[in-house]
């Protein structure tokens, strides 16, 4: 850490998971959530990485098998989103001028089976977690309140350019 740096005491790992649509089309694929009292959002597949997952992109592979029995291909770093977090998920509190880092990933989505969810959200869900493909277009990205406002900014700005990032003459330096 340089002089000035705040502490990253959480990093998260989510894929910004396009799909071919049944018209031709790109889809993202996303979670809505709903929570009891609360409106509904709508949020990248992912979640923490944890002191097991030996990599980012191995945090990500995980959440995906959990929140979607799904696998993605061609994983591409697209976005990095870092916020004030002051207090772990659990109500403690982390370091005073700490931060999270959300790091968002564009992939190709793989394959599916929600038959094969599994992990906490699953097994003890806060709310409701359904599964949901919107077309990706700015006004398909627009058209819900898709957290963090950074990502949907993103994304609305950027939908050629995050198709791009899987475009097959990218190369891998």
């Amino acid at each position: 850490m340089g002089p000035g740096d705040r502490p990253v005491v959480k990093r998260t790992a989510r894929a910004i998971l396009l799909d071919a649509g049944p018209d031709g089309g790109t889809e993202i694929v996303l979670i809505r959530r709903t929570k009891p009292k609360h409106l509904p959002y709508w949020i990248t597949p992912g979640g923490g990485v944890e002191p097991t997952d030996p990599t980012v992109v191995d945090a990500l592979h995980r959440e995906l098998s959990e929140e979607l029995g799904g696998k993605a291909t061609a994983i591409v770093p697209a976005f990095v989103d870092t916020v004030p977090y002051t207090h772990h998920d659990n109500g403690d509190p982390a370091h005073p001028h700490g931060v999270k880092v959300q790091h968002f990933f564009v992939c190709r989505l793989e394959s599916m089976d929600p038959s094969l969810r599994h992990g906490p959200e699953v097994e003890e869900p806060n709310g409701e977690y359904d599964i949901v493909r919107l077309p990706f277009t700015r006004e398909g990205v627009t058209s819900v309140n898709v957290v963090p406002p950074t990502l949907r900014a993103y994304l609305a700005a950027n939908i050629e350019g995050v198709r791009a990032l899987l475009a097959e003459d990218l190369g891998d330096g």
